[in-house]
């Protein structure tokens, strides 16, 4: 697979993810691939988010934001927990503010504001405690 990031791209998403994960318990993961193998890039995520373990969060607060870069789609979901909290509104205008920087070819200047949002909902609900473990790889996957 090729990797659509330059390193300095792909450090910044990575250091992103580990600012958001900072104040929250929250885990948030980015998978990349070049084809999304379901028509619909939701379902794809959500496969994804069972393949990467993203359930076994204690809080159920993980997000996964997933791009097919070739097929030029891509989804954010968010486990149960973070789900049932965040306004009703959150998870599509996230999307559009992905969708506004993904049009101009800005993968990583929108991933990075993505996941920056994300966490803020995350500190929100889900606050950093002190005996908190990072449950889930900061890195970015790929497929």
């Amino acid at each position: 697979m090729t990797n659509p990031f330059t390193p300095d791209e792909q450090h910044r998403i990575v250091e992103s993810i580990r600012q958001a994960e900072k104040a929250t318990s929250g885990e948030i993961r980015v998978h990349v691939e070049a084809h999304c193998s379901n028509t619909d890039p939701v379902q794809r995520a959500i496969e994804v988010f069972a393949q990467l373990g993203m359930h076994q969060t204690k809080d159920q607060n993980g997000v996964l934001f997933y791009v097919a870069y070739t097929d030029r789609k891509f989804a954010v979901v968010g486990d149960q927990g973070i789900d049932a909290k965040v306004p009703a509104d959150f998870w599509e205008s996230t999307k559009n503010l992905l969708r506004n920087h993904f049009a101009k070819g800005a993968y990583a200047e929108g991933l990075s504001q993505g996941i920056e949002r994300a966490g803020q909902q995350l500190k929100q609900y889900f606050p950093y405690a002190s005996d908190d473990t990072n449950e889930l790889a900061d890195d970015i996957s790929f497929d």
